[in-house]
């Protein structure tokens, strides 16, 4: 397929220290400065990426409602005009056609934002399903820019530019249409970071002119823009799954740990039999956290081998003080029993992190493993995620909260959250109500 390029292409160009071709064959920029300093500029103040790559698919009509109540497996009945929610749309056999959010406009309008990677076929999706609905459906992604804007400070910036919305009554999860100069925007109070954040969806041909003033604007609040490289490490952090490495039709929301946004009380949506079919028999396989003991990430598909499974020999010590000495060493047994599907290191949290789907008896917090990186077997443990905010604080701060926050304050309390006790909570796709 030939590559594809969001309107802010030539920006990312210039500007970025290189580009990969991602989900949707769009061009990406990697970083442009360090991926370290960029994740560590959203957490202690506010950053700004292009995701243009996502899809934006307009639901319209009197069968609108009741089209997406059938696709999806959260529930839109009890949705507000002003509201989104993230949701899973499922095949008949439970698998994961993409994971999806959806903003309610009023009851009979609705807009689905689509992965990258799977956008076109999640559009054909509903658009097929859609046939004898009442329901119209147009991709409207190439007229559509995203740019979303993350950190502690985000909110004190916006208040700055933004005309029409009231930033401080703005609940996580809710949106507005407002203004930034004369450009029409819908501003979203949402993101893939973990952090409190909003989301702009601009008109495309707006989306340089807006991006470039709020670079400028941005300065004072030590604004800059992140790339690829920093997201992975943002989103792994928080245990924020992407569709591709991830999640496939391969995978249920039970295996993903999504069956919070399962809603069995709904009389009927596409993949219901099946998924409880899966919650009768249990899992084989779930998607777990993993630290690592390297200096390198892993690779998506490395092998996991349990401990109990692997060999132990003795070799010899070639150089050093202990030249001459015996040492363990270990090599992977034959049942691999799990792989790797992410992996990068956490700055906020200062470990190598990894997820993975692993067999359930060895999908415990604490149980000891290997996955083997280019070859070498290396140390792994699984742990409770998300791995940094496990109380989804941040993501949910008030304006009394942010005000004034310094970025020394804002890494202050990084830090410090850094030593609390993990807890189990999976924050799929920055899932909210």
């Amino acid at each position: 397929m030939p590559e594809r390029r969001t309107p802010l292409y030539d920006f990312h160009l210039r500007a970025a220290r290189g580009m990969v071709r991602g989900g949707g064959d769009y061009m990406f920029p990697t970083s442009y400065t360090s991926a370290v300093e960029e994740h560590l500029g959203v957490r202690r103040n506010v950053g700004m990426q292009d995701l243009s790559s996502m899809g934006e698919i307009d639901v319209k009509g009197p069968g609108a409602e009741r089209l997406l109540r059938r696709l999806l497996v959260n529930e839109v009945l009890d949705m507000q005009p002003g509201q989104l929610r993230y949701s899973t749309m499922c095949n008949e056999a439970g698998g994961i056609v993409d994971d999806v959010t959806v903003y309610k406009f009023g009851e009979e309008h609705f807009m689905v934002v689509a992965s990258s990677g799977p956008r076109l076929k999640t559009y054909r999706w509903i658009r097929d399903h859609a046939a004898g609905s009442s329901a119209y459906v147009t991709d409207m992604t190439a007229g559509v820019a995203l740019i979303s804007v993350q950190g502690p400070r985000s909110r004190g910036f916006l208040r700055t530019l933004v005309e029409g919305a009231d930033l401080d009554g703005l609940r996580f999860f809710r949106f507005c249409s407002c203004r930034i100069g004369e450009v029409e925007i819908l501003l979203s109070r949402s993101g893939y970071t973990g952090e409190l954040g909003y989301e702009l969806y601009v008109p495309a041909d707006q989306a340089r002119p807006l991006w470039d003033l709020l670079l400028e604007r941005g300065r004072e609040f030590e604004l800059k823009p992140y790339g690829v490289e920093a997201m992975q490490s943002l989103r792994i952090e928080k245990a924020l799954p992407l569709y591709g490495p991830d999640i496939s039709e391969e995978q249920t929301p039970f295996h993903v740990g999504l069956e919070r946004w399962v809603r069995f009380d709904k009389p009927e949506f596409i993949g219901r039999e099946a998924l409880l079919r899966v919650q009768e028999r249990g899992l084989e396989r779930r998607w777990v956290g993993l630290v690592l003991e390297s200096e390198v990430p892993a690779s998506p598909g490395d092998g996991l081998y349990s401990i109990a499974d692997v060999a132990t020999f003795r070799e010899i010590i070639e150089t050093g003080a202990e030249a001459g000495e015996y040492e363990d060493a270990l090599l992977p047994g034959d049942r691999r029993v799990g792989e790797v599907t992410s992996s990068a290191y956490g700055p906020s949290v200062k470990k190598m992190l990894a997820l993975g789907y692993v067999d359930t008896a060895h999908a415990w917090p604490g149980s000891n493993l290997l996955v083997e990186i280019g070859g070498r077997p290396t140390p792994a443990r699984v742990v409770s995620t998300p791995f940094f905010d496990p109380e989804n604080a941040r993501v949910r701060s008030t304006p009394l909260e942010d005000e004034g926050r310094t970025a020394e304050q804002a890494l202050h309390e990084a830090e410090t959250r850094r030593n609390l006790p993990l807890r189990q909570s999976v924050d799929g796709g920055g899932a909210g109500s």
